[in-house]
């Protein structure tokens, strides 16, 4: 039984690298091809976000509009990658922000330890306590509505999760034999810190942050469709899925569907480069996953 059953785990594990692997090229690109969309539509197509045209409302998917208009007579597909262009920007730079924080909080808390841990972790349980939509529209609504006010909303409250990650990690360092080598020949805590546990942790936290930026992007959108992110008038996902609700109702299905594909596929597409990220840092993981 042994004999016939090795070659059956290796058939297995050889299936799901060929599998794995299909899943990465799709993945990267379906995000690729998104970034440079996001990158060159823009310049190659300039839009502007106050043209109207309502001759060619609602028009359905078409040669000349392949997504079809709005009920303003928009092009749904142009609309779409400059809306998909604001939500990667706030993803990127609101995951990069709550990254930063989060590294911040928890090397000093799992570096420093006793009280200060104690503390610091108190303190993140009672943020994390407030629900993250919540106090993104507080954040929100402070401030006139744009790009920069949602990314310090997304960025302001979602560094919790990075913060214990790291904690955790910075725990689990502290006893190994390189920082204790450290420790031994008289290197200061920051040191320690900065060279060693820091650059141990920088893998983690960087998978963090790309794990981020799908969220990021939906809750960019949410907020959009509640209308507390960006202007109504600037092409939005989140705003154009809202405007488009009477049209859907109307039996106009395309200016809903699209925009909601913008979002859907680039998030499953970073999602899926990001589970592949874990799996190479994680070598226990990867074994398990190709018996």
């Amino acid at each position: 039984m042994a004999l016939t059953a090795e070659p059956t785990w290796r058939a297995r594990g050889t299936a799901r690298r060929g599998t794995r692997t299909i899943r990465v090229a799709a993945s990267a690109a379906l995000a690729g091809a998104a970034a440079l969309a996001a990158l060159l539509v823009p310049l190659l197509f300039p839009l502007d976000q106050q043209a109207v045209d309502l001759t060619a409302k609602l028009s359905p998917p078409s040669a000349d509009h392949l997504f079809g208009t709005d009920d303003l007579g928009r092009d749904v597909l142009l609309r779409s990658v400059y809306g998909l262009r604001v939500s990667l920007t706030v993803g990127v730079v609101a995951a990069l922000t709550a990254s930063v924080l989060g590294l911040a909080v928890g090397c000093l808390a799992g570096a420093l330890g006793g009280r200060t841990d104690r503390l610091v972790m108190r303190a993140v349980d009672v943020f994390t306590a407030v629900p993250h939509l919540l106090m993104g529209i507080f954040i929100v609504a402070m401030f006139r509505p744009g790009i920069w006010p949602v990314v310090a909303s997304v960025g302001l409250t979602h560094w919790v999760s990075t913060a214990r990650i790291v904690r955790a990690e910075v725990l689990s360092l502290r006893g190994r034999p390189f920082v204790e080598a450290a420790i031994s020949g008289g290197a200061s805590r920051r040191r320690v810190v900065t060279r060693h546990l820091v650059p141990a942790v920088l893998p983690q936290a960087g998978l963090a942050a790309v794990l981020m930026v799908p969220h990021a992007v939906w809750h960019e959108s949410a907020l959009s469709f509640l209308g507390l992110g960006i202007p109504a008038h600037q092409a939005s996902l989140g705003t154009m899925i809202n405007g488009a609700r009477g049209s859907l109702a109307a039996g106009d299905w395309w200016p809903t569907l699209f925009p909601g594909l913008f979002i859907v596929l680039p998030t499953l597409a970073i999602a899926g480069l990001a589970g592949v990220w874990r799996e190479r840092i994680n070598p226990r993981r990867r074994s398990e996953l190709v018996l």
